[in-house]
Formats: structure tokens, sequence, C-alpha cells
């Protein structure tokens, strides 16, 4: 049985336009065809078919300069289960059972020790002087566990990016799972920096983007 889970290996063509477009929507079929390495067209021609099986949906972008106004894309919610939610229906349930059987006290102290397990495996990861390689290091150990991060540089601060959230559904389910890895992020961070979350995927966003902001600059 085939899985329509998008997996670490060699992908196909149908696999690297999906893992682009979620990496920069919201994007256009030019902007895909640079980063991929391919003719317009042929990006056309992959933006077309996966439009047919609705994986991405596209959102008229503002004219730049005396342009025309473009048409950008994002993966639909069809698109995004492409990546893995890590047993998502199980987490849920589980979330749903440690509610109904430890009340909401339980499920704070469920998500403090999580808290407690990734604070420690970050620390032991994350030992650069510089803000920018903590996170930097961070983003590795992130996106071995599917987050997909990256960090980008602003002017003076940096954006910490995660473009996929395998544990959506249960982020979804109980929203302290996300406030605990904000608190993590401004650990890693120490008193060098304040981070502010921006974009956030559960509210809408392509990705959950938070800004590093270094103390000097506030």
């Amino acid at each position: 049985m085939q899985s329509n889970t998008i997996m670490a290996t060699e992908p196909n063509a149908t696999d690297r336009m999906l893992q682009a477009v979620k990496r920069l929507a919201p994007v256009g079929t030019s902007t895909l065809a640079r980063h991929l390495q391919m003719t317009v067209e042929a990006a056309r021609q992959q933006v077309n078919r996966l439009l047919e099986q609705g994986l991405i949906a596209g959102e008229m972008q503002p004219a730049k300069g005396a342009g025309r106004p473009g048409q950008a894309w994002r993966l639909t919610e069809a698109g995004q289960r492409h990546f893995p939610d890590a047993h998502a229906q199980l987490t849920v349930q589980l979330i749903d059972a440690v509610r109904a059987v430890f009340g909401e006290e339980g499920l704070e102290r469920l998500i403090a020790a999580r808290e407690a397990e990734s604070r420690s495996r970050y620390a032991a990861a994350c030992t650069g002087k510089k803000l920018s390689t903590r996170f930097e290091q961070l983003a590795r150990v992130r996106s071995e566990e599917g987050y997909m991060a990256r960090v980008e540089k602003d002017g003076g601060a940096l954006i910490f990016l995660e473009d996929h959230c395998p544990i959506c559904a249960a982020a979804d389910s109980c929203r302290g799972f996300c406030r605990s890895e904000e608190a993590l992020l401004q650990e890693i961070a120490g008193d060098q920096a304040r981070v502010v979350r921006g974009e956030y995927l559960l509210e809408g966003g392509n990705r959950c983007a938070y800004r590093v902001i270094p103390i000097t600059a506030l």
C-alpha cells in the first residue's frame, strides 16, 4: 500500500513541488521554477496538477510597481496532510484521555514533563556563544524532529522559521504545547534577546515564525 506521506528519501517531482510551496508560501510559479531549477512552463504544469488534486490553492498578491497583480500558491489542508503529523489521531485521543482522567492540571503536568525533556536535549545541542549560532544549532535539531526549521536574518534580528509542525493535531487540541515551545525558544535566547512569535500555523499562517530581537535593539 502506497503512503501519501512525504518521506525523507528521494522525493519525486510532486513531493519536491509540495515541499517548495510549503517552505516558500505564498509563492509564485516563477519563483518555484527558480527554486527547483526548472523552466517556468514545467513548474506551471506541476502547479496545475497540484491544483487539480486539490493540494494547493491560489491567492492574489498585490502588484509590484506598475506590474499586474500576481497569483501565489499555498498548501490546502489536503496538501498539509502530505507531511507527517506524528500519529495525529492517537495523540489527540491520548490528550482527551488525560483531560478526562486527570483534568487540565494533569495535562499541564504532561506538557511540563515534555518541556523539561526538550529543554535538556536542546541545551546539550545549542552550545554556541553567539545568539545566531545557537539558533542555527536549534534549527538542525528541530529539523531532525520534523519541524523543517531554518534561520533567516532581518537587519539586526533573527527570524526562526518552522515550515512544518509534526505535532499539529496535538497543538490544535491543546495550545499549551505551543506555549511551551515558545518558552523553550526564549531559553535558547537567554538574556541576549527577546523572542516574539509572529506568524502562527494554527491561526492561518503558512508556518510558525519567531522574531529573535537582540536586547540591544529594544
